[in-house]
């Protein structure tokens, strides 16, 4: 039966994806932690908050530009940067393009599957991610290879405590495709078709591994030796990310702040912005939704720093309600993803659009002219809803 490969909800995309997707790749796309109580709260704290709608004096144009980190974008969204995409061949260079389309800032993952290089050139306005992995040595070499490539900021995310066991299970995932590797995965792969062939025209299959993590002269790590580079490395100190942001010595933000104090602390490392994330609910389990800690960060430094959100993020209001709590802009994982496994760039700007629409009806609702006049005023927010974390009132 022929599929419409439009779709017009984030739902819908996902739904699409779990059909398509082999059921390994699916899992990590959901992934999460322990019980999923994180993954699940990211969502549902969105559709605790209510609008606060007016009935006429609305706005026939509305503006949804603004600029993160100095970076025009068409609205205040950003592709958040996730590691290895075995959901479509063309993977993060798919993405770039679309957001590239759309007029969007692309994150980029050091354990993507596509080198700086190319998705630089798919689309300018590229920021870098890095973990704090390996030595210094390393990550300076990291560093200078996306400067020159020509990113533009720099993201560390700091987020993950490396907190593991889904009590749903957890996907399994091979530390590379070989014969004998397909030959088990055959029974799982073999009933998606959809997949099978989109890598099958290319010639060739997810490798698995993480070419901007390559060192000078060698091969580039499969995605668990760099895993592994990452979990051996000590963690990080302040110190250590003021150090980060030096050397790097331009837009800088620190992706993974709950708390009123860590986000002072990084106002004092020298960041230029800061995501509140809890790395999509992969980290800590029970951590509480970002969207209930955002206005407690918000309030703290937003006046020194540009405060991004990330998690739970699935439809244009849910950018309207960030940006009235504080936010100057929210980033995506799951729902371009999703938009990816669906239908490929198409997919991924299907998404966008989606987004757009949602954020503009929003702000069309509310009686504005511009994202920038969003505030909480706009907002039904039920009592007990936002948490302070690390401040006066934890």
């Amino acid at each position: 039966m022929f599929q419409n490969p439009w779709f017009e909800t984030v739902a819908e995309a996902q739904r699409r994806a779990k059909r398509r997707l082999p059921h390994m790749v699916y899992g990590a796309l959901v992934a999460g932690s322990e019980r999923g109580r994180t993954v699940g709260d990211n969502c549902k704290a969105f559709g605790d908050l209510g609008f606060a709608p007016h009935v006429a004096g609305h706005h026939a144009e509305r503006d949804l530009s603004t600029t993160v980190l100095g970076v025009e974008t068409s609205m205040p969204m950003v592709i958040s940067p996730t590691g290895v995409q075995a959901v479509h061949p063309d993977g993060e260079v798919a993405v770039a393009r679309a957001a590239a389309n759309r007029g969007v800032i692309m994150g980029l993952s050091s354990f993507a599957s596509k080198p700086v290089e190319e998705v630089a050139e798919a689309n300018p306005n590229v920021f870098f991610q890095m973990y704090w992995s390996g030595d210094r040595d390393a990550m300076v070499q990291r560093m200078d290879r996306a400067r020159r490539a020509g990113a533009k900021a720099l993201i560390a995310t700091l987020d993950w405590s490396f907190s593991n066991g889904r009590d749903w299970g957890s996907p399994m995932i091979p530390e590379k495709i070989d014969l004998k590797t397909m030959a088990r995965l055959a029974p799982g792969v073999l009933p998606h078709p959809d997949w099978l062939w989109r890598f099958a025209k290319t010639g060739r299959i997810p490798d698995l591994t993480t070419p901007n993590l390559r060192p000078p002269g060698g091969p580039a790590p499969t995605f668990f030796g760099a895993y592994g580079e990452w979990m051996q490395t000590p963690p990080p100190t302040w110190e250590d990310v003021a150090w980060l942001r030096k050397e790097w010595g331009g837009p800088f933000m620190l992706k993974g702040v709950t708390r009123v104090d860590d986000a002072k602390r990084a106002v004092d490392a020298g960041a230029t912005a800061l995501s509140v994330s809890n790395h999509g609910g992969n980290n800590l389990d029970t951590t509480p939704a970002t969207i209930r800690v955002l206005p407690s960060v918000a309030e703290a430094v937003g006046d020194q720093i540009e405060v991004l959100l990330d998690g739970g993020v699935r439809r244009g209001g849910d950018v309207a309600k960030a940006l009235a709590l504080g936010a100057r802009a929210v980033l995506i994982g799951r729902a371009y993803l999703w938009g990816l496994a669906a239908n490929g760039q198409a997919g991924v700007e299907n998404v966008l659009d989606i987004m757009r629409g949602g954020l503009d009806s929003a702000v069309l609702g509310l009686g504005h002219a511009s994202v920038r006049e969003l505030s909480p005023s706009d907002l039904v927010i039920p009592p007990g809803f936002a948490l302070t974390l690390g401040g006066e009132e934890d």
